[in-house]
């Protein structure tokens, strides 16, 4: 038989720092032959990363490897010089990296970027490695690739520059692509763009392909097999089909098991692993997940078990599971009931017209909400030729206690959205009002007051934490601030906020970046949190998280929701974890709402094309399922929102799109109680339009509407 394209034998990586020496990877084997892909999961931490860095020879300073044996092909990579290495890397073997913005070179446009492994490797001229690298993103599906040869990283999407890191890496045609979560919080359309793009080169390139990721719905419809990785070791090992319907690892079931789906229901509490992956300095003795499995004995913790099994399906574990769980939790922790109240009788919110739900008005209205950015021209003078239509006309109400989520790509506006309803920028047109005052229009102190109702969770918990402030400080400034209680009742309600978000207390005296993803995210929910607001926007609250950890950050926020009874605007590209947070989403394309129901409206009834083709973009941890919709995605880039197209925006992306489409903007049309959508050709039939009231009544008509 012929080699396979890349062989992993008993490799053992360390990487030696200043106090310690951690093992990062452990003994792991794998192969993978020409034209298949191997998945590679597991958490953030459990070493896939560094196992990618270990076959390329780019460990960071103090690593190396102790052991075992890497062959590319026939020819042995460990023990070459790095003069040899230089050859092989981005030649025969090329890596895709996590973080495009930080691995493409800020100084250096796309074309000589992309060109430059071309004129290293085959010693071709500029103008030849310049027409490779326009072939290469022509092959990528980049939009005007000609005209991107002289643009800038900077200048680019999340998307674009994530091919353009896929361009760099194919523009040799190496025989191994190593993809180091290729798609991680990349909204769901483009997910399904870069997936389909590696597919079809896969197949046109007979590449071998190592696909690292945390998400287990994007390895279940393209790898022929999938090993899980935990604490630098391979725990489990099976064909793909096999491994998501007959798991033996604990550690896979509840990997699983933690994945928001659209058919969960929402008043279930999501199953969570406990804890964290180990420290690797000083991994525990035995299995390294004992600490965190519910079935762990005495035996678990004394001696570490082999991978064994049959040829096909193997694992380590020394209490196997039997497939998925059904109605027992993976998480070992004291669980709270999460079962929330039902909805009140009679209409609920919508996006058009004043709520009135016993008696009671909504909490917070957006009412024709639009925000522009200017687009200036000149070095000195900075006239205004165009602007940026973030927000258009945009209406909608929360109730105290009810959960809204918003949805889209991005560039939608979801954000800019959020800021509105936070005041950090103050709208072109339109209002927002909270219990029905715009406080927002207040000054000086009285506005200060007045914006502790409303708190904002931010997307990137390390960059919007103060990373000078301990966790202390930083949970009693909004307190200072606001001359809320005296020093000692401030800290107190510290203590109690770190108690409440599940963090030990002596968080307190540490510093951002002492803490994981997960508790990162923890502390910025206990921020919001502190004055107690009224309204709180989370803006991607989980879009980088694990898995794991991202189930045990939704059911707090969901529990902390509950208790609190606050109005919550959830915003995320991902419908699955906005249909489990929230109790009605809206949809929103290039600045407007086209969509509002709730969430089995837009999961089970769709009636817009475009929520419709979000919900078939999103990775389902089922391979059938994967397999049959390979390909799916929605065609074409998000248009510019400086000159949006005419009538409806969405019409040039669109299947269903006719001549009216593009000449008249749709109106919002009811399709059922609280289900809405804007559409001149929708995938379900409108409700028949209410006949106008006499003059006499139409005040109190619309009052009830």
């Amino acid at each position: 038989m012929a080699a396979p394209a890349l062989k992993v034998e008993n490799l053992s990586t360390e990487i030696r720092l200043s106090r310690a020496t951690v093992q990062p990877v452990g003994n792991v084997s794998l192969e993978i032959g020409e034209g298949e892909t191997l998945g590679l999961v597991g958490e953030s931490g459990c070493g896939k990363s560094m196992l990618g860095l270990s076959v390329l020879g780019l460990l960071p300073t103090g690593g190396h490897v102790t052991e075992g044996s890497i062959k590319l092909g026939d020819k042995e990579l460990v023990g070459l010089p790095e003069r040899e290495l230089r050859r092989i890397r981005g030649n025969d073997i090329a890596m895709i990296f996590q973080d495009s913005l930080s691995s493409l070179n800020p100084t250096k446009s796309i074309g000589e970027q992309v060109s430059e492994p071309v004129r290293l490797h085959r010693g071709v001229s500029r103008k030849e490695a310049l027409d490779r690298a326009l072939e290469v993103l022509e092959l990528v599906g980049l939009p005007r690739p000609r005209e991107r040869l002289s643009d800038y990283p900077h200048q680019l999407s999340g998307g674009l520059r994530q091919r353009v890191m896929i361009a760099i890496a194919l523009a040799c045609e190496p025989r191994v692509l190593l993809a180091d979560e290729p798609t991680t919080a990349l909204d769901v359309t483009i997910q399904a763009q870069i997936l389909s793009v590696l597919d079809d080169l896969e197949q046109r390139l007979g590449m071998a392909t190592l696909l690292v990721t945390h998400d287990m719905g994007v390895v279940a419809g393209r790898s022929r097999r999938i090993n899980v990785m935990y604490a630098g070791r391979i725990v489990e090992t099976a064909p793909s089909e096999e491994l998501f319907s007959s798991m033996r690892h604990p550690y896979t079931q509840s990997l699983l098991g933690s994945i928001p789906r659209l058919e969960s229901d929402p008043g279930r509490p999501l199953l969570s692993i406990p804890g964290l992956p180990p420290d690797l300095t000083d991994p525990p003795q035995g299995c390294r997940f004992a600490p965190r499995c519910q079935f762990a004995t005495d035996q678990c913790r004394a001696q570490e078990p082999p991978l064994s099994g049959d040829s096909d399906h193997k694992f380590a574990c020394w209490h196997p599971v039997d497939g998925p769980a059904v109605a027992v939790s993976a998480s070992t922790g004291t669980r709270v009931s999460v079962t929330r109240e039902p909805a009140p009788a009679g209409p609920a919110a919508t996006v058009a017209g004043p709520v009135v739900q016993n008696g009671a008005g909504p909490l917070l209205e957006v009412v024709n909400a639009v925000r522009e950015y200017p687009v200036t021209a000149g070095t000195m003078l900075k006239r205004k030729v165009n602007s940026v239509k973030a927000v258009s006309d945009v209406t909608l109400q929360v109730r105290a206690g009810e959960a809204v989520g918003l949805v889209g790509e991005s560039g939608c506006g979801k954000t800019s959205l959020g800021k509105l309803i936070v005041g950090i920028e103050k709208p072109d047109g339109g209002q927002i009002r909270i219990a029905g005052e715009e406080i927002f229009r207040k000054r000086g102190g009285e506005l200060r007051r007045a914006r502790r109702t409303v708190q904002m969770m931010f997307q990137d918990p390390y960059g919007s934490l103060d990373p000078r402030m301990r966790v202390r400080a930083i949970l009693r400034e909004p307190l200072q601030i606001q001359g809320v209680g005296s020093t000692r009742e401030q800290d107190d309600r510290v203590r109690g906020l770190l108690s409440e978000v599940g963090l030990p207390l002596n968080a307190l005296e540490r510093y951002p970046h002492e803490f994981s993803g997960g508790q990162r995210q923890r502390i910025a929910l206990a921020r919001a949190l502190t004055l107690e607001p009224r309204i709180m926007v989370a803006d991607e609250p989980v879009s980088a998280l694990d898995v794991s950890i991202r189930s045990q950050v939704l059911n707090l926020m969901k529990r902390l929701q509950t208790e609190r009874n606050m109005a919550s605007v959830v915003i995320s590209h991902d419908l699955a974890v906005v249909k489990y947070l929230a109790d009605r989403i809206g949809v929103m394309y290039l600045g407007k709402l086209v969509e509002v129901g709730t969430g089995d409206d837009i999961y089970r009834r769709p009636a817009h094309p475009y929520t419709e083709a979000l919900i078939k973009t999103i990775p389902v941890p089922d391979p059938a399922v994967e397999q049959a919709k390979r390909g799916v995605a929605i065609r074409g880039e998000l248009p510019s929102p400086i000159n949006p197209p005419s009538g409806c925006r969405f019409r040039t992306r669109c299947p269903l799109a006719q001549e009216i489409c593009a000449q008249v903007e749709p109106p919002m049309r009811r399709f059922g109680q609280s289900h809405q959508a804007a559409c001149h050709f929708p995938l379900q039939t409108p409700e028949p339009e209410l006949p106008l009231a006499p003059s006499g009544d139409a005040a109190g008509s619309a009052s009830g509407h």
